[in-house]
Order: structure tokens, then C-alpha cells, then sequence
């Protein structure tokens, strides 16, 4: 049974949104990713608190964040090895 739909974390990017709700997708883990993008502040509110939210019966928190965490490790190494290429590309 699931329960009530709980803020779990802060999402920092689109990037990360689609990842994650992927992975939940994939695991059927039942969420709602809300991005707080508003037109009539022209995405001030994104600069501000994050891209957005995931939402999701707290007692999937663990493995959401756990999922969630996964992520940004994969994105930090990425980021790591092209900062890496970027440095040999001008040192070379």
C-alpha cells in the first residue's frame, strides 16, 4: 500500500529530474516530480530553491535517495572526466 505523497528531496536540474524519474519508472516506485519553473517570474523561483521537488510515500525516501544519490555521483565523475579531457586538451 502506499501512502501519502511527501516532498523527499530537491531536484537541481532537468538533467537530474529525467534521470531520476527514469530509475523510478524503471523500479515502479510511484512519485510525482513537480518542477517550481513559473512563466510569470521567468524561472526565478528554479534560481532560488532548486529546478524542483520529487514527491513520493515516505516510505520509498530511502530508495529514492539512495537513487537519487547514484545520480549525482554519476554526474560529478562525468563532470570530472570532461574537466580532466579539458585540461590535457589545453596543456596539450
Amino acid at each position: 500500500m502506499t501512502g501519502r505523497f511527501e516532498k523527499i528531496a530537491i531536484i537541481r536540474n532537468e538533467i537530474e529530474a529525467l534521470c531520476l524519474r527514469g530509475e523510478l519508472e524503471g523500479r515502479g516506485v510511484p512519485h510525482a516530480i513537480q518542477s517550481y519553473y513559473d512563466l510569470a517570474y521567468n524561472g526565478l523561483f528554479q534560481a532560488a530553491r532548486g529546478w524542483g521537488h520529487v514527491a513520493a510515500p515516505v516510505e520509498r525516501a530511502d530508495e529514492i535517495l539512495e537513487i537519487l544519490d547514484a545520480i549525482r555521483e554519476q554526474s560529478a565523475q562525468k563532470n570530472d572526466e570532461a574537466d580532466q579531457q579539458q585540461d590535457n586538451a589545453n596543456s596539450g
